[in-house]
């Protein structure tokens, strides 16, 4: 049998989920050929149907459904850890017309959600998510939209935060902010895709009880490696939902969905998002 081909990116948080499913630690190991990438790379990747199983952007699965379907562990969903909109200077939230906004890509969740807030932003420039905050402070851009690591980093340049994106996502919802998942090929059916879930929640699992040999691969892939923001990226991003989604998670992807499918921003769908 061919190696699956799995994508995830360097981000402590994939690093950590992963490090036992592609290093055998598990016993019972599916055979992968491992891509690391970042987000959006990985969005595009998926969307010329490339990877077998991958980490993709939610805004990315709702352009995927036909070919794939969503794993019940590995994402990123929880409270407090969404994207930020982070400026030198003054800027009203609300009123963004004119302004030149940096975001991570335009298939990220980042990207979706500022959208959702504020449909006027217009002037879009798409950078590394580790390059903007350095943009922003250059007055490269007005504003830039931060994730992962930057979240943690980006007040040592003096820069502000304009509106916490899942902070408001939570207050309008109720939800937790889903950012990111794993898909599968839904050809793969229903027993292999099962099995596949089950092993990545091995590898989770894995990870909490094991940290101190996950933490070398974990700290070679970072992109900030202060030893504070890798665990404080991992703490904010890997929880109970990276285990299962359960009902609240899977309740939070779904309004994500139709809210943006509402809002003519995706494609409407008549799958189910995980395959059964």
């Amino acid at each position: 049998m061919n190696p699956i081909k799995l994508g995830y990116s360097p981000c402590p948080n994939d690093t950590y989920i992963f490090y036992a499913l592609v290093h055998g630690k598990l016993g019972y190991d599916p055979l992968v050929s491992e891509i690391l990438a970042d987000i959006e790379t990985l969005n595009n990747m998926a969307m010329s149907n490339e990877l077998d199983v991958t980490k993709v952007s939610f805004h990315a699965f709702a352009y995927l459904r036909d070919n794939y379907c969503l794993l019940h562990a590995g994402g990123a969903l929880g409270r407090g850890c969404g994207p930020l909109l982070i400026s030198k200077k003054e800027v009203d939230a609300d009123s963004m017309r004119g302004l030149r906004v940096a975001i991570p890509g335009k298939m990220t969740t980042a990207a979706l959600l500022l959208r959702l807030y504020n449909s006027s932003v217009e002037d879009i420039v798409v950078l590394p998510f580790n390059k903007i905050v350095e943009a922003v402070d250059r007055g490269d851009v007005d504003a830039g939209l931060i994730i992962h690591e930057s979240r943690f980093t980006y007040q040592q340049y003096g820069l502000k935060s304009v509106i916490d994106l899942g902070e408001w996502w939570e207050r309008t919802t109720g939800y937790p902010i889903p950012l990111g998942g794993i898909l599968i090929r839904r050809e793969f059916g229903a027993d292999r895709i099962k099995e596949f879930d089950a092993t990545l929640r091995a590898s989770v699992e894995f990870a909490q009880s094991n940290f101190q040999q996950v933490r070398d691969y974990v700290c070679s892939h970072a992109q900030e490696m202060d030893d504070f923001v890798i665990q404080a990226h991992i703490d904010l991003y890997v929880n109970e939902f990276t285990i299962d989604y359960g009902r609240e998670g899977e309740a939070a992807i779904t309004n994500l969905l139709a809210r943006a499918e509402d809002a003519h921003l995706i494609p409407a769908s008549t799958h189910s998002i995980f395959l059964s």
